[in-house]
């Protein structure tokens, strides 16, 4: 069933509101557990039917243990002369994340062998965790570091590592069928605004415009920690795994770089040729092959599901200069590039939702398009009629529009809306793939 783009707000509304989104999401101290992930997960659900689920402490999922939770309530650094530094009130970005409570005076070589610098960026402060490893610290310029006097320094944690739960959210839409799109992003960083609260907000405007779609899939779409979190997922939806048509991890969607698909694991499925047809007629776009690294998509490819699963960003995580850094800023991310993400993965649903396997019913050479007002009266000139003339070559009830697409360089749009209109002249017969 296609995308009903009346529905969708141009881009200049879209991606201010996405903007605006961010810029409310930014201050919030998230992590992989906490209350500042059930914050962020409260304003997505201001306006969706958001399902939040709690998974506790010391629970087995595959072979990761669910960790204690971790929440702050203030951390700071003070110098010999009572100004105080790192302050976690200023930047979550300043704390090491998951770092225990610690109250204690130390001299400046005992504070640096706590302090995590980025010296190449000598400018900015890293984003640093300790999600597995008990320790604590804080998180520095190199500048800010090399400025510090010698004498006593106070360093202060005011946290808690207890028995909690680790939280994601998750949409679900019905559609017509119980075969399943899952849709992906990380939750879990904090003031980063490219990695990932673009993904965050974008993933959020998809679940609101497919809420108001005819779907021909059903839909979930998870906000989840990274590693851990689409790991808890799985654990309680194993039931579901196999009805898992296509899955998209999101991420870092934000940047002024152009648009990047990486393949599932297998490299060759329906979803990886879905958005290489998108992608193929994008302005600026490019599709790697499948690596080990990256995020969400790593779970769901493991051997063990080998889902269908691709991952879509701008520019990829660690390609771009602010990357895991202070850097990484409002700045980064703009309207355009955000509504660009919006509909080009919006464009990709579309594929998914329309895609189809079709039969040429008048295959004994080319049916008259002419007499059934699908030919030019006219001969001679550009050829109006390609996509006609691609569908019947290659629709011999094994070849999908996407294949279709990808062979003739037309846009997959188009060619679809052909296929409608030569399944209406009975020239063309859809076949049923449920079983494939």
């Amino acid at each position: 069933m296609p995308i009903d783009w009346t529905s969708i707000p141009d881009d200049d509304t879209v991606g201010e509101k996405l903007h605006g989104r961010i810029r409310e999401l930014y201050p919030i101290p998230r992590s992989l557990t906490g209350d500042g992930v059930r914050r962020t997960l409260a304003v997505i659900g201001s306006d969706l039917p958001l399902d939040v689920v709690e998974t506790p402490s010391g629970t087995e999922v595959f072979d990761w243990v669910v960790p204690r939770e971790w929440n702050v309530r203030d951390a700071w650094v003070e110098a010999p002369d009572g100004r105080r530094l790192a302050r976690f009130s200023d930047s979550s970005l300043n704390l090491l994340g998951y770092s225990v409570p610690v109250d204690v005076t130390l001299t400046r070589e005992e504070l640096l062998e706590h302090v995590f610098t980025d010296p190449a960026h000598p400018d900015r402060v890293p984003y640093r965790t300790s999600y597995w490893a008990e320790r604590w610290g804080f998180c520095m310029s190199q500048l800010e570091v090399d400025s510090l006097p010698a004498g006593n320094y106070h360093a202060y944690i005011d946290a808690t590592l207890a028995d909690g739960s680790l939280t994601y959210g998750e949409v679900r839409l019905a559609g017509a069928s119980s075969r399943t799109v899952l849709l992906t992003t990380t939750v879990c960083h904090p003031a980063l605004a490219n990695d990932n609260l673009s993904g965050i907000v974008v993933a959020a405007a998809l679940a609101r415009a497919l809420s108001a779609q005819s779907l021909r899939y059903s839909y979930r779409v998870v906000w989840s920690p990274g590693t851990i979190g689409p790991l808890c997922w799985l654990h309680h939806n194993r039931g579901l795994v196999g009805e898992i048509q296509h899955g998209l991890a999101i991420s870092c969607v934000g940047d002024r770089g152009g648009v990047t698909y990486k393949r599932s694991r297998r490299e060759s499925t329906a979803t990886d040729r879905a958005a290489e047809a998108v992608l193929g007629h994008h302005a600026a776009s490019t599709v790697v092959d499948w690596s080990p690294y990256g995020g969400d998509e790593r779970q769901f490819c493991a051997p063990g599901f080998d889902l269908p699963f691709g991952a879509f960003s701008r520019s990829p995580a660690d390609a771009f200069p602010e990357y895991h850094s202070s850097d990484d800023d409002l700045s980064v991310v703009t309207p355009e590039a955000l509504a660009d993400s919006y509909r080009t993965l919006l464009a990709i649903v579309d594929v998914f939702e329309r895609d189809a396997v079709y039969r040429n019913a008048s295959p004994y050479g080319e049916p008259q398009l002419g007499r059934r007002g699908l030919y030019r009266s006219v001969g001679g000139g550009a050829s109006r009629e390609a996509a006609f003339l691609w569908l019947l070559s290659l629709s011999d009830g094994g070849a999908s529009l996407v294949d279709v697409a990808l062979k003739s360089g037309i846009p997959f749009a188009q060619l679809a809306d052909a296929a409608d209109r030569l399944a209406e002249q009975g020239l063309l017969v859809a076949q049923d793939t449920s079983g494939r």
